[in-house]
């Protein structure tokens, strides 16, 4: 699978990435990790003090799938609004997952506050506004269920988000304590303490064959050599879906730009994380070095070619949507890319368990917060793996 093309960013901001060795010999662990990108490192920082033997392999090196154009917005809102979550799956579901995704933000803060490489994490607050008239309502039946459970936000009216960033829009969500990160960075500091725990970290070793059976699994590399372990962890993103179809997953084309350093940002109020209520959606941040991220224009289509035909295209619109919001910024994209982006027909991430593969678990973080979901799922499947199960497990097992 071709996930992405372009020019990134995110490598050039930690050239000195730590390297790890490929599988040279055959091993056994209790759990294996397929994939050293969000999801396999955040499922190894989980699992480094539990006392279990963990590996993890990668096909390429740590971070350098999907990770390397993540664009990093921490937020618990998503792609399908809250009060549609609640519409498909009751009040209760929708909340308590909202609920996760908060304190998956929490988790992610006092990870990177912890690890000793250092990943920028950063509290944002975010404007989530009306891209049409008839988008106020949606934004309203949000907030009425955001107030009611006690998640921090209000709304803005046209004059008051004229008054803070310039521009205007007919109505405005703000939300607080959202966060953005280097994702890159992140991902090696993860590797790296579960590293230093005694995880085992096995980088261009890919996995080509399989033998699963009741009581254990054995994976072949196409170096000949075997791992054998009580447990896998199928967190390779979306090349999840080479191993094992899922019904429930959708594969789309995304494109991002990376501007010059800007020196201003007065107008921009806070530096919030900016996204739209229109489908499909453009997305902005900044960076530590006064970068200006800006994603979108998602298309139905997992044709490699066929995305990567407008990769240039689309960088010259994504910068004409900035200077719509900020026409006074001096920016042009020094970074631009196209990528695979999955999400799920009924808008919630999943745990896939399926009969064909015993013992073990498909972490399936797709959607516009996958760091926030990994971090989410990552946890739940520790408590499954150790404990035999967790309480919220049967949010995320469709």
């Amino acid at each position: 699978m071709k996930l992405q093309s372009g020019n990134y960013y995110w490598p050039t901001t930690f050239p000195e990435a730590p390297a790890y060795p490929s599988l040279g010999e055959n091993i056994s662990c209790d759990v294996l990790i397929i994939g050293a990108g969000s999801s396999g490192a955040q499922c190894a920082h989980y699992l480094k003090d539990t006392g279990l033997k963990v590996a993890v392999v990668d096909k390429r090196r740590v971070g350098e799938g999907s990770t390397t154009t993540n664009t990093a917005l921490i937020q618990y809102l998503g792609d399908k609004m809250l009060f549609e979550l609640v519409n498909s799956f009751g009040e209760d579901m929708a909340i308590r997952h909202l609920k996760l995704c908060e304190e998956a933000i929490n988790d992610i803060e006092g990870a990177a506050n912890d690890l000793d490489i250092a990943s920028d994490f950063k509290r944002r607050d975010s404007l989530y506004y009306a891209s049409y008239p008839e988008d106020i309502e949606k934004l309203e039946k949000e907030y009425a269920y955001l107030q009611k459970h006690g998640f921090q936000a209000v709304l803005l009216s046209e004059q008051e988000i004229k008054e803070k960033y310039g521009f205007g829009k007919y109505k405005a969500l703000y939300t607080y304590n959202d966060a953005e990160l280097n994702p890159f960075k992140f991902n090696h500091a993860l590797i790296d303490g579960a590293a230093k725990k005694g995880v085992a970290i096995y980088e261009n070793t890919r996995i080509n064959g399989k033998k699963l059976e009741n009581n254990q699994a054995v994976l072949y590399t196409d170096k000949g050599h075997s791992i054998t372990a009580k447990h896998v962890i199928f967190a390779a993103g979306y090349e999840n879906l080479e191993f094992r179809n899922e019904k429930n997953s959708v594969l789309a084309s995304s494109y991002a730009v990376v501007t010059n350093p800007v020196e201003d940002f007065s107008s921009w109020h806070k530096r919030t994380l900016i996204w739209e209520t229109a489908r499909p959606y453009i997305y902005m941040r900044t960076t530590l070095d006064n970068r200006i991220i800006i994603g979108g224009f998602d298309e139905n289509t997992a044709n490699a070619d066929k995305r990567d035909s407008k990769i240039i295209s689309r960088k010259e619109k994504l910068i004409k949507e900035c200077k719509k919001l900020f026409p006074e910024l001096d920016i042009h994209a020094e970074y631009y890319l196209g990528a695979f982006y999955g999400g799920t027909h009924d808008g919630l991430p999943l745990i896939g368990e399926y009969e064909e593969f015993p013992n073990c678990y498909f972490l399936m973080a797709y959607g516009d917060n996958g760091l926030v979901y990994s971090m989410a799922l990552a946890k739940i499947l520790r408590d499954v793996i150790t404990k035999g199960s967790h309480p919220d497990l049967s949010i995320y097992q469709r």
